[in-house]
């Protein structure tokens, strides 16, 4: 996520169904309190110390 790609491209990546890769998205989103994945670009702008996922 932190590398802009999709779903899809996540999962891809990772071997896993598309469903289980917005599964895992949704749960990093809830776990940072944000609301989507444009607050997650904005929060990954607002600290570089944190590694990108």
């Amino acid at each position: 996520m932190g590398l802009g790609l999709s779903n899809p491209e996540i999962a891809q990546r990772l071997y896993i169904s598309r469903k289980t890769a917005a599964h895992h998205v949704s749960n990093m989103l809830v776990k940072l309190g944000l609301r989507n994945r444009s607050e997650a670009v904005a929060y990954v702008a607002r600290t570089p110390d944190q590694p990108t996922w």
